[in-house]
């Protein structure tokens, strides 16, 4: 059991995730005030996305461009729960309809959709921020993968299905809230998530759910299943050829990315208050897959790290150039591309892992050397006090030889 433990999580990666928990646990919450400290954590609900490209696009060599369907997805679902309590009949009471939405009294609809009525119900809710999208995304991919379809036309037709969606929501106002979302959202449970209070506590809840979600994308791409994606990448008919049901394979790790981009997408909605369709069409997918290459398409905490720098690229050229932050975000994005194909994770493995290595890891010789002269040691100081004396002498001066 230690020893599969160790496999998984080897002592490098332990160390970034420590890293990364001091940084985000500690540093952020102690030098930054409330807003900045949300917006991270909006950032954050990015990187789950992000985290589920690693294994998808990374590992398992299927891209997708619409991965904003699932995020949408869960953050409808949350918004719908969180909705309804705020359309009690007492909060409605001015509507011509008290108890129902106000978009839905708006577009005179005159009772809750049925579809509506199960996220009167926190369980069910948090039941369908997970199942809705992963299931969505096991018929997709069934009726993707078990055809062979893959590579760039995968790629396009997400990305086509992400802008049906779009359409669909937009469409139904009566139902969805249309191009304005859900919005208005201020309580859960009763307790009003617009506090500064409210933030802290939702932004630590954000973060254990990362590192939850981290710590299965490690079991993942360190178990053979990940080996398997991998070669899959690499060597898809060899693999097929090799006995294993390669699309199988595809839908796990397509499901596993839709869960991921499902639970940010719902922790979005809780921290900034609405949902909308802008979050769930072809941009907002692109740019998710920006943050992935960003980051390195091969790190999971890669993806992370590149959340964080693309999104904060993004307010600091947006708040100090509004009308040339496209660009910049464009070179930015062009830039990584080009000088690190691998993202800003291969400078860690290039040039900051190597040199810690060679600081501070011993050369063999040297430690068989250190635990040849402890075993002496320890031997002679069995024996008399002067014996023990003279004996670690010796001892010492032989390693320092």
């Amino acid at each position: 059991m230690m020893h599969s433990l160790k496999q998984i999580f080897p002592r490098n990666d332990v160390i970034a995730f420590a890293i990364l928990a001091v940084i985000l646990a500690v540093v952020f919450p102690l030098t930054m005030d409330i807003f900045r400290l949300n917006l991270v954590g909006k950032y954050l609900t990015y990187a789950f996305v992000a985290l589920g490209l690693v294994l998808c696009w990374g590992y398992g060599g299927i891209l997708s461009l619409g991965q904003g369907i699932f995020f949408g997805l869960g953050g409808y679902c949350m918004a719908m729960f969180l909705k309804l309590e705020a359309s009690s009949p007492e909060n409605t009471a001015i509507q011509s309809t008290p108890g129902i939405p106000d978009f839905m009294d708006w577009n005179q609809l005159t009772e809750l959709p049925w579809f509506w009525e199960p996220f009167h119900s926190l369980p069910f809710t948090l039941f369908a921020v997970i199942a809705v999208p992963t299931v969505f995304a096991f018929f997709i991919g069934v009726a993707m993968f078990k055809r062979r379809v893959g590579g760039v036309y995968f790629a396009i037709i997400t990305q086509a299905i992400a802008a049906i969606l779009t359409i669909l929501i937009i469409g139904q106002q009566g139902y969805t809230g249309g191009v304005n979302g859900i919005t208005d959202l201020r309580t859960f449970l009763g307790w009003d998530i617009r506090t500064d209070s409210a933030k802290y506590l939702l932004y630590f809840v954000n973060l254990v759910l990362l590192f939850v979600c981290l710590a299965i994308a490690q079991f993942v791409r360190k178990n053979k299943l990940g080996r398997i994606l991998v070669a899959m990448r690499v060597r898809e008919e060899r693999v097929r050829f090799s006995g294993y049901d390669v699309s199988n394979f595809k839908i796990f790790v397509f499901c596993i990315g839709a869960m991921f981009s499902a639970i940010g997408g719902a922790m979005f909605t809780l921290q900034v208050g609405f949902m909308s369709p802008t979050f769930v069409g072809i941009v907002p997918s692109i740019e998710m897959v920006i943050l992935c290459a960003v980051g390195g398409r091969l790190s999971i905490f890669g993806a992370i790290y590149g959340a964080l720098l693309v999104n904060f690229a993004k307010t600091s050229f947006s708040e100090t150039f509004p009308e040339l932050w496209l660009f910049a975000m464009g070179a930015l994005f062009i830039s990584v591309v080009l000088f690190f194909p691998n993202g800003l994770a291969s400078l860690y493995q290039q040039y900051v892992l190597p040199w810690v290595q060679a600081k501070f890891k011993r050369q063999p010789k040297a430690i068989a050397t250190e635990q040849k002269a402890k075993t002496e040691v320890k031997s002679a100081s069995q024996k008399t006090d002067d014996d023990d004396d003279s004996a670690s002498l010796i001892a010492g001066a032989r390693y320092e030889n």
